[in-house]
């Protein structure tokens, strides 16, 4: 494995993090998030206008952000759902709120951020339940939202991938686009990229273990594919999908396979190959112009699908 300058000042920078009163080692995974996002994603950008509030499901509620673009005054926006990564036991809004400010910027969207619930504490399908929860609820509030119903995509990152493949295998009647950032897709973690990075960089087996089993502890003995995305087996509704992956990340092998499932399907799929890449380098724009053209590349996939349907439309 040969890694270039600027990753291998990441991965040492990474090592030298420290983590203050971490009382276990799910504490300490959240914390090595924020700490990680906080101190490698580069200056956040202004944005017009930030709104958060709470959407009600069932007993509970799902804290939920809105970005508004700056310079944009269209009263009826098209729109982008936004479910985050973080082994499904962390992330939050601050751990994404960098990138999410510069979609919403670069593709002219208002972008819907999804705060679901967390494993352990609320294991499979509280969080996605949650997430199909509010994209139903964004649909139907669409004018109030002031956005366009019948313009809307969907993007997940790593388990936030995951989630958003099940989601749209669900509702993917009601998105024009789906992005799919170094997806996590199976729970067996066999493949042949986790042989070779089974100890990193970044993501580690060991910690992959444990957070599927937080996520889905019956996993081994009832495998449900809305939970393990690698097992689905009808894309029909899925809409057109860009996966982004990186070289040098256990998860690699898994996020190709199942772009090849969607394909074999008959769904269009574009694969994007960020090479010398490392899990999660979306958080690393302090240092790396990757993120700014991955963020181009995504805008450019969302603009082909929106006009798209406009043209048809027209």
């Amino acid at each position: 494995m040969q890694l270039t300058l600027p990753i291998t000042q990441i991965l040492n920078h990474l090592e030298k993090i420290q983590l203050f009163n971490a009382l276990n080692p799910l504490e300490e995974t959240r914390k090595y998030l924020d700490t990680m996002t906080f101190q490698l994603s580069e200056k956040k950008e202004a944005v017009k206008m930030i709104e958060e509030f709470n959407i009600t499901h069932g007993k509970h509620e799902i804290p939920t952000r809105v970005y508004r673009p700056k310079g944009r005054e269209n009263p009826s926006s098209s729109a982008i759902i936004y479910i985050h990564g973080g082994w499904f036991i962390a992330g939050g809004f601050e751990t994404h709120d960098a990138v999410v400010r510069k979609l919403a910027n670069k593709t002219g969207s208002v972008v819907i951020f999804i705060d679901y619930r967390l494993a352990p504490e609320h294991p499979f399908p509280a969080g996605l339940n949650d997430c199909t929860h509010v994209v139903k609820w964004v649909v139907d509030n669409a004018v109030s939202l002031g956005i366009d119903r019948h313009q809307i995509g969907i993007i997940g990152d790593s388990a936030g991938g995951a989630l958003a493949t099940s989601v749209s295998t669900q509702l993917g009647e009601l998105f024009k686009f789906q992005i799919l950032i170094y997806p996590a897709a199976d729970n067996k973690l066999n493949t042949n990229s986790w042989s070779i990075y089974e100890n990193g960089p970044v993501l580690n087996k060991k910690g992959g273990i444990e957070a599927w089993k937080h996520y889905y502890p019956t996993g081994e003995n009832q495998p449900a594919p809305l939970a393990v995305p690698i097992l689905i087996e009808d894309f029909k509704n899925t809409p057109p999908t860009m996966v982004i992956l990186a070289e040098h990340d256990p998860l690699r092998d898994e996020g190709e396979e199942l772009a090849q499932h969607m394909k074999d399907t008959g769904i269009p799929v574009h694969i994007s190959f960020y090479k010398d890449m490392v899990h999660g380098f979306m958080h690393m724009g302090e240092i790396l112009n990757e993120v700014q053209k991955a963020v181009d590349e995504m805008a450019i996939f969302a603009s082909q699908n929106f006009e798209t349907i406009t043209e048809k439309q027209g």
